[in-house]
This record gives structure tokens, sequence and C-alpha cells, in this order.
């Protein structure tokens, strides 16, 4: 019998699991959806933790994943920089400077802005827009407006993304949910058409509609 799809991408936080805990019956339903002959694919746009320390953490919680397999904005965001020559001003968290290892930083003439957390300061704010006003591209790590954390609803990078472009009046590449660039990655790594897979996530902007608009299977 045929599958409605042969592809799943899943979102991780939310989806998979809630701060270290998975969420209850995810490592079966994983299972389960290999054993179906499903291709996996694990997407996230988390600016805070490195690839390999979620590999790592997903491990812990009894996932089984290869590296391959799990997509991350700020990973997309290295290779976007690397293709293209580009030099980072770098305004992103302290755990994933490891991520980009191997990237020249010096004379910037691009800013990588992600979830930087108190980092995200009027200095540094300001520097980044004095680069792109003067020409420099601006890439953003996802683009969610926000996220729950211990303390209840947090901003993410998205807010700040967005106040850059409009000061500097710049439209910033979006590397991650929901940008279509970021779901065409992923597709291109199964041997499927986007028609074909199916993401699964718990935000309707991020996961849902980013991934219908870059012509993925509609759930």
């Amino acid at each position: 019998m045929n599958k409605p799809f042969n592809a799943l991408f899943l979102d991780l936080d939310g989806v998979l699991f809630v701060g270290n805990d998975a969420l209850p019956g995810a490592v079966r339903a994983v299972k389960k959806a290999r054993e179906e002959g499903l291709i996996l694919r694990f997407l996230t746009n988390t600016a805070t933790q490195s690839r390999q320390h979620l590999l790592d953490k997903l491990g812990a919680m009894g996932f089984t994943l290869s590296e391959d397999e799990l997509f991350t904005a700020p990973i997309a965001a290295k290779h976007y920089i690397l293709e293209h020559n580009l030099r980072p001003y770098c305004l992103i968290h302290e755990n994933i400077r490891c991520d980009m290892a191997g990237i020249d930083e010096i004379n910037p003439n691009c800013v990588l802005l992600g979830d930087a957390r108190d980092d995200l300061n009027y200095q540094t704010l300001n520097h980044a827009f004095q680069l792109c006003i003067n020409g420099a591209q601006l890439i953003g790590i996802g683009m969610n407006r926000y996220f729950k954390g211990e303390e209840g609803l947090m901003l993410d990078a998205g807010p700040f993304i967005r106040a850059i472009e409009w000061a500097a009046g710049t439209e910033a590449l979006i590397m991650g949910k929901p940008g279509k660039d970021f779901f065409q990655q992923v597709v291109a790594s199964t041997p499927f058409e986007a028609g074909q897979c199916l993401m699964v996530g718990d935000d309707v902007i991020g996961d849902v509609e980013g991934a219908v608009n870059a012509g993925l299977m509609r759930g």
C-alpha cells in the first residue's frame, strides 16, 4: 500500500521533547516511523545549542539519529557563508561558536544574527545596523518571534532581525524555518519531491506555514 508521504520532517523542542525530557511516546513514534520505511529529518532553529550538543541530548533521551539527519539553522547559515565567501559579524549565542569554526570574521561584510540572549544589546545591535546600512548582507538564524522558556514567553531573534531590516532598509536572508531555502535544502537531502514530504511542528508560522510555502505536503 502506498504511503501518503515518504519523508517525515520533525521539529525538536515541543514535538520530540520539552526541556530535557522526551515527550510521552515520542521515542516510540520515531522508531515506528523508521520501521515503516520513512526517511526522517530533524529540523530546528535552535541557536543556543551546538549541533553536537543536540545529537548528544537526543541520544540521551533514547532517540537514534545520524548527524546527516539533523538540520540546524546555524549550520545552514555556516554553509551559506562559506559558499559565498562571506565574512560575518557574528551576533550569536556563545554555545554555537563551535559550529562556526573556520569562518573568517575579519573585516565583516555581512551580519549573522541569532538568539544571542544578553549579547543582543544596544552596542551590538547598533554595530550590526551600521554594517547593514553600509551594504553588509543581513543573515538571520531563524525568524521566530518568541519561545517558551523557564521564565515564560521570551523574545527570539525575529524581532531583532526585523528591527535591523527596518532601520537599515534591507531584507534579511533567513537560514532556518520558515525560510523556503532551508526547507528546500532538507528536501534535497532526500530522494523525494517536496510534495512527498510532511513537516510536523508546534509553530504555525515557522513549521506549518513555512513548510507549506516551500511546497511540502499539507497535513
